[in-house]
């Protein structure tokens, strides 16, 4: 398996690492209605509900740009870095998020989308 696809597991996760920071950060947490919990939320815990939400948003081209990529043949090396720079500007995204640094936010972002427009580019190459 290749390296891009080890990566649409790991943004598969990822909106559950950034849940965890929300509702395991501090006291309160209750699985007996969590989406009431968390509609309480506030600060960064707030704001890590908010990049929980989007990075299932920003998973589905992404997985579907990797897939494309991969079955088109598109260049292995070049896939791989793609598909890691995603993932690590998606990670930077959510702590962003968290730390409310909304331009770096918006920076690291489009830098994502970026990365999974390039690789449906490089898959009709």
């Amino acid at each position: 398996m290749t390296i891009a696809l080890w990566c649409v597991l790991v943004a598969a996760f990822l909106p559950i690492a950034f849940t965890g920071v929300a509702k395991f950060s501090g006291p309160g947490f209750s699985n007996r209605n969590p989406r009431d919990f968390q509609a309480r939320l506030t600060g960064f815990r707030q704001r890590a509900h908010a990049a929980h939400l989007n990075a299932f948003e920003a998973f589905p081209p992404f997985a579907a740009a990797v897939i494309i990529a991969h079955v088109l043949g598109a260049d292995r090396g070049l896939s791989d870095g793609l598909a890691v720079a995603f993932i690590v500007l998606r990670l930077g995204y959510g702590a962003a998020y968290m730390a409310d640094k909304p331009s770096l936010r918006s920076v690291l972002w489009l830098g994502a989308v970026g990365c999974w427009v390039a690789l449906f580019v490089i898959a009709a190459g």
